[in-house]
């Protein structure tokens, strides 16, 4: 046993160093200051304070720290200015935790133990009384939720939730990945005490209240994998010689109701996260996968908008409530697809003229402004262990856009009902889903690197760039440059995000835009359908925090981004391991001083090649405004779109990157004439 147990409280951040600083025209208004903030930890374990009450970030010592942990929110006291006017701090209050899960190495005795974080960038260890050791030993590997941050004390305590000494490295790193961005990996008790609560039958008077559409045709198209059903359509021809869509969501705000165990814990996560071996679902799967899942055969309660609209896709009226519906039939997005390419079905008339209306929506929004950038989804084939074997390419074809439509026009048509609405003078708090203009100086640049290929970007207004854009993409496909002018195209996008100012959607060409359709696995969702409701119902209830609700979802929403970017790496370098040695076709994906990334044509797989592969054919300077490494000499270019062949070096999970050697980037003949280039310009020196 390493460490005793030890409660003392840690003074030392009760202790100002302001006195023995000299004060400066610039530390003046400064010292002594307290600032909110997020933090941002670093390797060393300092951190910086990052603050829109500050120009400088505050830099944070790690003994000034406290138990603060990255990510987390807090309120610091400016200790020290430098004369540069760079700030230092200490950390006084943590106002929100990031993280409340941590796993790493039990060390355990008799009576008690403490938790060794495997995140390097804790700097604590967790104290566990004996009686929440749940039998497991010194040296376990455990997964920990904190009970009691003992405010000010060196170490909070914990009680062991899960423990991960029989799972296998691979799904251990998945939940680390999780953890470390601050999900939770489960349910409170509370919330699952709750859950058995929940009657499993729909009450009769409840259907009372709603629109009655069980006798309606309705069907769901989801993945193959799917078990969560949040969306469902319905179709059926009208007198008027109109037909009536139906777009019916999973009513979950009918069963979580606001402010319960339940509701905290859906709120804590945002969103469901998916990574290549698992879900972590936002909802318990009771409800995720049971009781809101639009399921075959069942009657389910439901918000939805029901549409008036033809075969070409205009729409004369439309209707916002709460439903009931009975699902006939559950699709795949892939037996959509063979009915639209021609194959026989019970409901095959209803599938093609929801397929024409969706095309018809998928062209006006283009012609209105959408940008129309595609892209495929990677999905790993996996065996009974969790380890890829193969991956599936998905693209998106027209079965997936007849879902797609049909959810943003719901989406679309629920944000313009809210922006009309106003109570006593004023404008309701509303979740938008807003994607702001795209950054001019971006745009410039890429439009000058898209004329290097003959592509003219039109940047008089953003109505000229979203159709120039559309244009570019569609001359660009299957041609070398495609993959490149892809790429840049959308990292020359701004962000989407929620926010209560309705400032539009750029990249999908609309005014007002909201999310709606996906309940179970996003909590903005949930939000609007209460939101609607109270509309609907009369009674509006101003809520002041909507703001801050939507900064949350927004950073839980990139957290799981980055979660799955984390996890799919980590799939990647499992995959490559069984390619160390071989050489591999790869287009560059990337470039920086220190190297470029390339990504194997066939394994959809990306490593680096570093800048030192590359001496023995120049000396290369990066040349950020061509997105390219330059040879001095030989003139030779590096670029994202680049085919090359490389030999997988390493493929090194601890460290999840994947190293690759340069083989040829053309044939061995110009490589070779090169070099000699090269010796010739040295001689002539």
């Amino acid at each position: 046993m390493k460490r005793k147990a030890k409660q003392g409280i840690n003074t030392k951040a009760k202790k100002s160093k302001a006195h023995n600083l000299k004060s400066t025209s610039k530390s003046d208004g400064l010292l002594g200051r307290t600032i909110t903030g997020v933090l941002d930890v670093i390797k060393s374990g300092s951190a910086y304070l990052v603050s829109e009450q500050v120009k400088e970030d505050v830099f944070i010592k790690s003994k000034d720290l406290g138990n603060a942990l990255d990510g987390d929110k807090v309120r610091v006291k400016i200790i020290a200015v430098a004369k540069s006017g760079k700030p230092e701090g200490e950390v006084v209050t943590v106002l929100q935790r990031s993280q409340n899960e941590f796993i790493g190495v039990l060390e355990a005795s008799e009576n008690y133990g403490f938790l060794v974080p495997e995140n390097k960038k804790i700097s604590f260890d967790i104290f566990l009384p004996g009686h929440e050791l749940k039998k497991a030993k010194d040296g376990d590997k455990v997964l920990v939720r904190v009970t009691d941050w003992n405010d000010g004390a060196k170490n909070p305590t914990g009680s062991i939730v899960e423990n991960l000494n029989t799972e296998r490295a691979n799904q251990v790193a998945m939940k680390e990945i999780l953890v470390e961005r601050g999900f939770q990996l489960h349910f409170s008790p509370e919330a699952e005490r709750e859950l058995t609560e929940i009657p499993k039958t729909i009450d009769p008077a409840e259907i009372a209240k709603r629109k009655d559409c069980r006798e309606i045709l309705t069907f769901t198209i989801d993945p193959k994998d799917a078990k969560d059903f949040d969306d469902a359509l319905s179709i059926r021809l009208l007198k008027n010689g109109y037909y009536e869509v139906g777009v019916h969501i999973a009513d979950v705000s009918h069963y979580i109701v606001p402010d319960t165990a339940l509701d905290k814990d859906a709120y804590a996560n945002a969103t469901s996260v998916y990574l290549p071996d698992r879900v972590l679902p936002m909802l318990p799967e009771a409800i995720s996968n049971g009781l809101c899942s639009l399921r075959p055969q069942e009657e389910k309660l439901t918000f939805s908008v029901l549409f008036q609209i033809n075969e070409q896709g205009k729409i004369k009226q439309h209707w916002i409530g709460r439903t009931a519906i009975f699902s006939d039939r559950r699709y795949t997005y892939e037996e959509v697809q063979e009915v639209i390419e021609g194959k026989d079905d019970t409901y095959k008339k209803e599938i093609l003229i929801l397929n024409q209306m969706a095309q018809s929506l998928r062209q006006e929004r283009f012609e209105k402004g959408a940008i129309n950038f595609s892209s495929q989804e990677i999905r790993y084939q996996l065996d009974e262990e969790g380890k890829p074997i193969g991956i599936e390419i998905k693209e998106s074809k027209q079965a997936h856009q007849l879902i797609e439509e049909f959810m943003l026009l719901a989406n679309r048509f629920v944000a313009h009902f809210v922006s009309k609405k106003n109570f006593n003078g004023q404008v309701v708090p509303f979740p938008y889903r807003v994607h702001p203009l795209p950054d001019e100086m971006k745009l410039a640049q890429f439009a000058a690197f898209a004329a290097r290929f003959g592509y003219q970007l039109n940047l008089n207004n953003h109505d000229e760039i979203a159709h120039s854009f559309n244009e570019m993409l569609e001359q660009v496909s299957g041609k070398p440059e495609e993959h490149l002018l892809q790429q840049l195209g959308i990292r020359t996008m701004s962000k989407a995000l929620y926010t209560t100012d309705n400032d539009g959607h750029y990249g999908l060409g609309f005014e007002d835009y909201c999310h709606f359709t996906s309940p179970i696995r996003r909590y903005p969702d949930v939000m609007v359908h209460r939101i609607v409701q109270e509309i609907l119902d009369g009674k509006i209830r101003i809520d002041k925090g909507m703001e801050q609700k939507c900064k949350h979802c927004s950073e839980q929403e990139k957290k799981a981004m980055d979660a799955e970017r984390k996890a799919n790496k980590y799939k990647q370098v499992e995959y490559m391991q069984q390619f160390v040695g071989e050489s591999l076709e790869a287009i560059v994906s990337g470039v920086s001083h220190t190297g470029f990334w390339a990504e194997t044509i066939a394994q959809k797989c990306e490593g680096m090649v570093s800048i030192t592969e590359l001496t023995h054919l120049d000396y290369f300077d990066f040349v950020e405004a061509e997105y390219a490494l330059v040879g001095q000499q030989s003139g030779l270019r590096f670029r994202i779109g680049d085919k090359v062949i490389v030999r997988v070096e390493r493929a090194d999970l601890d460290s999840r990157t994947i190293d690759f050697g340069f083989i040829d980037k053309i044939s061995n003949e110009t490589i070779k004439s090169i070099k000699q280039k090269k010796q010739k310009n040295q001689t002539k020196k």
